[in-house]
């Protein structure tokens, strides 16, 4: 079965994280994840269909993930997944590939995404800090998302940011 539940893909299983550069609503969810579904219903790597899963969270992040076990993404297979994205960028009205953002959680507990620049602002405003939880998108295993995709600030990379 090629399209598995994301939560049921083994920790050592590749996964990619895109990140909406605004949040999307309750419109624009369905319509990428039709698109990103579509998509991974036919993922094949030199005619080797994928097992594959996905999630959305917190409005913003869609995490995609590949069972390698049986069969490896090729560099022509993974760049279809981008090329879809790109495709659905402008009907959702946001992009979803490309990075240099912060994103983190505020205190009302809705996610943020900024610069960097922008995020050193707001922390030399007092607006985030060490304990502000924020969400690492370089992950690139599923174990590895699932141990430190949201954590405090000062345990991540985006603690470099904040003046001490």
């Amino acid at each position: 079965m090629p399209l598995v539940p994301f939560d049921q893909l083994p920790d050592d299983a590749r996964c990619w994280v895109f990140a909406a550069g605004a949040p999307l609503d309750e419109v624009d969810t369905p319509r990428l994840l039709a698109a990103v579904d579509a998509f991974l219903l036919t993922w094949a790597a030199h005619g080797t269909p994928l097992t594959s899963g996905r999630d959305f969270l917190d409005e913003h992040f869609l995490v995609v993930g590949v069972d390698e076990r049986a069969a490896g993404a090729s560099g022509c297979s993974i760049d279809g997944l981008f090329r879809v994205l790109q495709g659905i960028e402008e009907g959702i009205g946001t992009s979803m590939v490309g990075g240099g953002m912060v994103y983190f959680r505020g205190p009302s507990g809705m996610v943020h995404g900024c610069t960097r620049a922008q995020f050193q602002e707001l922390a030399i405003d007092g607006d985030v800090n060490g304990e502000t939880m924020v969400f690492d998108t370089t992950v690139t295993s599923v174990a590895d998302f699932r141990a430190r995709f949201e954590k405090p600030a000062k345990a991540s990379w985006q603690g470099s940011l904040i003046a001490t």
